[in-house]
């Protein structure tokens, strides 16, 4: 993780060493500006970088890293089922593509769906239209050729 640090030579009596001190970012300080003089403090601010609200949750940071997980298992599945398709490879890109656009969809319905019932109806459509997709991906694979090779066939013409 990145951490912005301010140089000593803004607090330091001393004025002529460049040495780095305390971190300019710290986790869990809520408050953009520090209002009170502190032993040290030389008009610096800290910036706390998430909401407050999120804080210290345990399910928000086991999310994040779940989508980060099938993101980079994603990156192996492609050229994987590329070089080997199959039925376990057509099943395993239909449930990973449909989890990772449904995380995509919930993101953007979070940032720009306002109001408590519109975001509850956006999320029930977003759920529904992945599972529409699962089933419908699923069923292609059963009936049809399946995803590998269906993106084979295209590729050859």
């Amino acid at each position: 993780m990145a951490c912005v640090w301010r140089l000593s030579v803004l607090c330091s009596a001393q004025g002529g060493r460049v040495l780095l001190r305390t971190p300019v970012v710290r986790p869990h300080v809520s408050a953009f500006l520090q209002d009170r003089s502190t032993p040290g403090w030389c008009g610096t601010q800290h910036i706390h970088l998430s909401p407050s609200r999120h804080s210290g949750s345990k399910a928000a940071s086991l999310h994040w890293t779940g989508e980060r997980v099938v993101s980079v298992l994603l990156l192996g599945l492609l050229p994987a089922a590329y070089l080997n398709p199959s039925s376990a490879m057509d099943y395993s890109l239909a449930a990973a593509l449909t989890l990772h656009s449904h995380w995509g969809l919930g993101q953007v319905a979070t940032d720009y769906v306002h109001g408590a019932a519109l975001q509850k109806a956006a999320k029930a459509g977003i759920l529904a239209l992945s599972a529409l997709t699962f089933a419908g991906l699923c069923y292609f694979n059963y009936h049809d050729v399946g995803i590998c090779k269906a993106v084979a066939m295209l590729w050859k013409l």
